[in-house]
């Protein structure tokens, strides 16, 4: 099992609190009810690091609405920014033909990795397709991509909670946090051996 550093041993500073986050979604739901009213909805949640944003921006969105997730990689283990290679490792369920899409996403930086969803996204002929985003950390951008929906922009640091990792891990925590990576230690796993297996007992 992996040794796991307890967060508050490597936290810089909470960029964004709770309340502050809650308060955002609930102003980006209504928006987005009062853009959508009478039409249909999917939101697309892009894996994994969208899923606690999506999950509570829904309960502000009053409008019908279906769901469905994609993955993609474009970071790599242990890296810290996008590579801007992008590569879909889970596609859709759902076809988006003649549909009104809205893409949610935790953070936008660079822009590579939008970019490509967008274009592979536009090829299937949805209706409409917009662009929600929690975090814009603009001073990344190195793709122009359209933001409907921004929640924060925030500075160009590396961020972590809610949603967002640094190894897979830290996603539960409620609040957007910066991270100080000279105190980090990426986690380990414990090389104490296993317990042996007891042999099967024959069958009576």
């Amino acid at each position: 099992m992996a040794k796991v550093q307890d967060y508050r041993e490597f936290l810089k500073k909470v960029l964004i609190t709770e309340e502050e986050l809650q308060a955002r979604i609930a102003e980006l739901g209504e928006e987005i009810s009062r853009d959508y009213e009478g039409q249909d909805l999917l939101l697309i949640c892009i894996l994994r690091g969208g899923v606690v944003f999506m999950t509570d921006l829904m309960k502000h969105i009053t409008v019908p609405h279906a769901i469905d997730f994609m993955a993609i990689s474009s970071y790599g283990a242990g890296a810290r920014q996008s590579t801007g290679r992008v590569r879909l490792t889970m596609d859709l369920q759902t076809s988006i033909t003649g549909k009104n899409v809205l893409l949610v996403e935790d953070i936008i930086d660079s822009g590579y990795t939008i970019s490509e969803v967008l274009k592979l996204l536009e090829m299937r002929r949805p209706k409409s397709l917009k662009v929600c985003t929690l975090l814009d950390k603009a001073g990344r951008r190195e793709v122009e991509v359209p933001i409907h929906y921004r929640g924060f922009v925030i500075p160009n640091e590396f961020v972590f909670g809610y949603g967002l990792d640094m190894d897979e891990y830290y996603r539960n925590l409620q609040f957007i946090a910066v991270p100080d990576l000279e105190k980090y230690r990426p986690p380990e796993e414990d090389e104490s051996p296993e317990e042996p297996l007891s042999p099967p007992t024959e069958a009576e």
